[in-house]
């Protein structure tokens, strides 16, 4: 009797001890009970895992040789040299982003995101490194002014500031929406569409690189910020990732990694100072 009344003990005790994460399940990720991995869980591992665009030139993009390249790279690279582990990039889509995250398929997104209040819900945003407003892209630059678009028909990709914009805004212009840029560039290639809107910092980077096409509208909406995003309450990450561009910023890092990344496509169409981010912004 005293034999059982022990294993019986201890069978509670260990499953009390599962319960409260106190026991791993052999085979289990360590993470799963919390839903994201820790930082600690990250460096013992050797490897941070981040989501990014690959076909986002110049912020992030493929190479010929299959490397990822921009300015959200340079930013993962020295983030992964801080932590001392390697960086695993995820190639990730703009209406998908956030549920690679959810999904705790990634550690952390750079995917050229910029921070809105309905994100913030969503996820939570880090200190930014660059701002940003929309811009439209258009053949010979002919759509100078919003109105010029009512019956005709404007390209975005879904889950971008442009779709958001433009559907509140503006529901009297046509939007043809994709999943991908490339999609959504190919379409205004093809004559699908009358011009295209998304971030100004990109669509002056693809006019200068396509001849025939100019940005007619450079400034559209708010002045945003584009920033990391992690999982929503992943605080330990959040902080984490702040106090590293916080360094950043006392390096003046990103305006470095503007004339590495983006002043080759740019020239002299913009400016570092228009574009990054090397303090702590007054609202943050």
């Amino acid at each position: 009797m005293k034999k059982l009344l022990t294993v019986l003990m201890i069978a509670t005790l260990a499953l009390g001890l599962v319960a409260c994460g106190g026991v791993e399940e052999e085979g289990a990720p360590a993470a799963d009970k919390a839903g994201v991995r820790t930082v600690d869980e990250i460096k013992k591992s050797g490897e941070i895992t981040i989501g990014v665009f690959g076909d986002k030139k110049p912020f992030g993009y493929m190479d010929e040789k299959g490397q990822f390249k921009g300015y959200d790279i340079a930013l993962g690279d020295r983030i992964g040299e801080e932590l001392g582990v390697k960086v695993k990039y995820i190639p990730v889509e703009a209406a998908s982003r956030v549920e690679y995250l959810n999904a705790n398929k990634i550690d952390l997104l750079l995917a050229n995101f910029t921070i809105t209040d309905e994100r913030k819900e969503q996820v939570d945003f880090a200190l930014p490194y660059m701002k940003v407003s929309l811009g439209v892209v258009s053949p010979k630059g002919e759509i100078t002014d919003v109105s010029q678009l009512k019956d005709k028909t404007l390209i975005i990709s879904k889950g971008t500031t442009a779709e958001t914009y433009f559907t509140e805004k503006h529901p009297e212009i046509k939007l043809q929406k994709y999943d991908q840029y490339a999609e959504a560039y190919s379409a205004l290639l093809d004559g699908r569409g009358d011009a295209m809107s998304t971030d100004n910092t990109e669509v002056l980077a693809w006019a200068l690189e396509n001849d025939g096409y100019d940005v007619g509208i450079k400034t559209l909406g708010d002045v945003d910020y584009i920033a990391p995003a992690v999982k929503k309450g992943n605080k330990e990450m959040l902080d984490c990732v702040n106090g590293i561009i916080e360094k950043l910023y006392g390096e003046k890092f990103f305006t470095k990694a503007f004339e590495e990344t983006l002043a080759p496509t740019y020239g002299d169409a913009a400016k570092a100072e228009d574009m990054v981010v090397e303090e702590k912004p007054a609202d943050f």
